[in-house]
């Protein structure tokens, strides 16, 4: 009798064959359910967000490269480079950039300085500890229009304001009935400005550096006390390295606000007597020149410039994070 034996199906049949579904495939769909379920309620603040600060930055960017001045309407067009080539060739520009980075630097470093020792003094623990750090704060909580007229008025002012008047106080103590009395913003306007912003920023400082004191290892402090280190020998080895991050954290941050400061210029100094900081420029050349494209242009570098800064910001801060994850 003829024998028949079982041939294997050809691989192309096989391969016609539907793997089964296994566990895997589904886990990972679940698993993508869930993300989606989880990102779901964040879609609409996104689209918010990229409708809100996206699309403006975007228009802002095409009018940039567009010949636009409200005083010229026939002449409109398309510009190309000009309004960047003329935003790196404008003397005024390059006289605000100076402002700006000097402005920036005093600011924040003064007030680094003076954040730095008050966090170290609100870390020790004394009666009304509460009461004083929230009076210290006080001056970061104020409208920054309501803390330059403060300081522009109540303060600065030759005929009323509180340093003439402590200075009238303080000379008729000796004897002498004519004290000084200097204009102090046309004697120093960018001191004037300076003083401002150190006082509203420095609270800003504090309350980073007092964060990253009160993170500190409290046992190193004490077995170094223990084995007779000086307070300053503490604050050298133990405590400054332990700040590197939230001072650096706290420069960056206070560079990327007090770059695009805006109030104190305009309301002490009015941006004059070499005061123009990059955003007054660019709002005398929307508001007074009413050239739409170049102060766009304008717009579009310090953007770039303040994301460059921002940047090293949120590196700082995500490497803060991880360290505290794996403390």
């Amino acid at each position: 009798m003829p024998t028949h034996t079982t041939e294997p199906a050809p691989a192309a049949d096989a391969a016609l064959v539907p793997a089964p579904r296994g566990p895997n495939v589904r886990a990972r769909r679940t698993g993508r359910a869930k993300d989606w379920a989880r990102r779901a309620p964040l879609l609409p603040a996104l689209v918010f967000l990229v409708v809100v600060t996206q699309l403006p930055f975007l228009a802002t960017v095409v009018i940039s490269f567009t010949r636009w001045n409200a005083l010229a309407p026939d002449n409109r067009g398309f510009a190309a480079l000009d309004n960047y080539r003329a935003v790196f060739t404008d003397p005024a520009m390059r006289a605000s950039v100076g402002t700006t980075v000097l402005l920036t630097v005093t600011v924040v470093l003064v007030s680094l300085l003076l954040g730095l020792g008050l966090a170290l003094l609100l870390d020790r623990g004394f009666r009304g500890r509460g009461i004083v750090r929230t009076l210290l704060i006080t001056p970061f909580l104020i409208v920054p229009v309501a803390s330059a007229l403060l300081w522009k008025h109540a303060l600065y002012n030759a005929s009323y304001g509180l340093l003439n008047g402590s200075l009238t106080w303080i000379w008729r103590l000796f004897g002498s009935e004519h004290p000084p009395q200097p204009d102090w913003m046309t004697d120093s306007p960018l001191a004037a400005v300076e003083m401002s912003l150190i006082w509203q920023w420095t609270p800003f400082m504090m309350l980073i550096l007092l964060a990253g004191l009160q993170s500190r290892a409290s046992d190193a402090v004490e077995a170094a006390r223990m084995d007779g280190a000086s307070a300053w020998d503490i604050f050298r080895y133990l405590t400054l390295p332990h700040l590197r991050r939230y001072l650096e954290l706290a420069a960056l941050l206070g560079t990327v606000y007090v770059v695009q400061n805006f109030d104190a210029v305009f309301t002490i100094t009015s941006g004059g007597l070499g005061t123009a900081n990059l955003p007054y420029t660019i709002y005398q050349t929307v508001y007074q020149s009413h050239d739409y494209g170049r102060a766009s242009a304008q717009g579009v570098v310090v953007v770039l410039c303040s994301l460059l800064v921002a940047t090293f910001a949120l590196r700082t801060v995500s490497s803060l994070l991880r360290e505290e994850v794996t403390s």
